[in-house]
């Protein structure tokens, strides 16, 4: 396949009147020529973006849980904690079935906005009694079905859960559809690499819960037995979250979350830390030396009342970051990174704030960061748009964008702070086109369906 592009965004930067030569899903030749040589996309291209983080149930859940509640001191004052109780009673509901169309609803709406790649933070493991399925897996393969469904790239992550806190705490019923024993969760991974096996462009790693639900020996135990399979296999940690979950930490560990981290586990590139809005400057240091992930992800982080990650800081240290839409109260990538650039802005007072030297554009800095650091946090050969790389690109429509500043210079400024209809046209994932003007060819029966199930839910 070969394709003719006006003005691509490249490894190199901006690059016009390009021929971008794709053979098995992997671009193997990019140079200048002319229309009548190749297919012409009519748009501007750019990379997929990586979506790092997912809890794929939790869309199902968008907008349940924002009404506010008392106290026992008569009081209105919502949290994280208070928020999660919520969303344990509606897990209660949901089926194998359930979750598949929900994870394959919310896997369209992601290709449609420009994630090409999701890294599946997968905790809802049992039965709604907490049971065990017959097909222990059974859970995770709805979560194979549903990437392969829609087009996208998947990186699974299946969820060692075994503890309600720190100190080895008793799992509570809420928690009883995630909880696993060793055995059964190293079985459960070895099963996540047969379907990968199966499915192309996906891969496998694993997820410990957070240091409140997994103890060192478990830690140690699930990052050794899932490297023996695979050397590179991304392993992520929900770290750091919340200012409890720091206070528990030092209180059982006498350590800060991250620090104990630091101190106790081998981290590399292939960690994500996914929150870590929590830490101090050592704690930040610390992450950028290890060449691990910040897994940010700032609608959720505000949704919830987290708090700010320190953005700014751990750039300029040269720190790789990624996205993720979490919670997925927003499926668009375009917002998150608005929400991190605008938090910057608007805790320093100043505009502009993570431009760089190299790239003052600031939208172009966000998307190229974001993108390369999604890749890294999925041990995945996407991120960015060059010779070797996976086709996983995005056909901005021109029109959409016109009407705002254009031109490369100002291209992805105008995508990323001034639109907001969705300004993507048209997104291949591996050499394959799964969204074409705009559509998925799914994408009207799945909404059907996903429409009939939330009106199941909410009685």
């Amino acid at each position: 396949m070969k394709l003719f592009a006006k003005q691509v965004l490249t490894s190199k930067g901006w690059q016009e009147n390009q021929i971008i030569t794709i053979d098995n899903g992997l671009i193997t030749a990019m140079a200048e020529g002319c229309e009548s040589d190749a297919d012409v996309i009519k748009g501007i291209v750019i990379p997929g973006m990586v979506n790092c983080h997912s809890h794929a149930f939790q869309r199902a859940f968008a907008g349940f849980s924002e009404q506010g509640s008392e106290n026992s001191q008569g009081e209105m004052k919502d949290s994280f904690w208070t928020w999660r109780n919520i969303m344990y009673q509606f897990l209660e509901q949901l089926t194998v079935d359930d979750a598949q169309l929900i994870a394959e609803q919310l896997y369209i709406e992601m290709v449609k906005q420009g994630y090409t790649r999701v890294a599946e933070f997968h905790y809802l493991h049992h039965d709604p009694q907490g049971h065990v399925h017959a097909k222990p897996a059974a859970m995770a393969e709805a979560i194979f079905n549903a990437a392969k469904a829609s087009g996208i790239g998947l990186t699974m992550l299946p969820v060692l859960y075994r503890f309600s806190g720190f100190g080895e705490q008793t799992p509570n019923d809420g928690q009883k559809r995630f909880i696993h024993s060793m055995n059964a969760f190293n079985a459960l991974v070895d099963d996540c690499f047969v379907l990968a096996e199966r499915q192309p462009n996906s891969n496998v790693g694993i997820a410990p819960h957070s240091l409140r639900a997994v103890d060192k020996s478990s830690l140690l135990e699930a990052v050794s037995y899932v490297r023996s399979k695979d050397k590179h296999a991304p392993i992520h940690i929900h770290i750091a979250e919340q200012q409890k979950e720091v206070n528990d930490c030092l209180a059982h560990y006498k350590k800060r979350p991250v620090q104990w981290l630091l101190d106790n586990v081998e981290l590399d590139q292939h960690w994500c830390l996914i929150h870590a809005t929590h830490i101090d400057a050592k704690e930040r240091q610390g992450i950028v030396a290890s060449g691990a992930i910040a897994g940010i992800c700032p609608t959720t982080e505000a949704n919830l009342g987290d708090g700010i990650f320190p953005t700014t800081e751990f750039i300029n240290e040269q720190g790789s970051w990624a996205i993720g839409s979490d919670s997925h109260i927003s499926v668009s990538p375009v917002e998150e990174l608005r929400w991190l650039e605008y938090a910057q802005r608007l805790t320093k007072q100043q505009r502009a704030v993570l431009a760089t030297s190299q790239t003052p554009s600031v939208g172009q800095y966000l998307w190229q960061a974001a993108a390369k650091g999604g890749a890294q946090s999925t041990s995945s050969n996407t991120g960015e748009l060059s010779v070797g790389k996976q086709a996983d690109l995005l056909v901005l429509d021109e029109a959409k964008l016109s009407v705002y500043a254009s031109g490369a210079k100002y291209c992805l400024d105008s995508l990323v702070f001034a639109t907001h209809a969705n300004a993507i046209a048209d997104v291949m994932v591996n050499g394959q086109w799964v969204v074409t003007e705009g559509k998925h060819l799914n994408e009207e029966a799945t909404h059907e369906k996903f429409s009939a199930l939330l009106a199941r839910l909410k009685r």
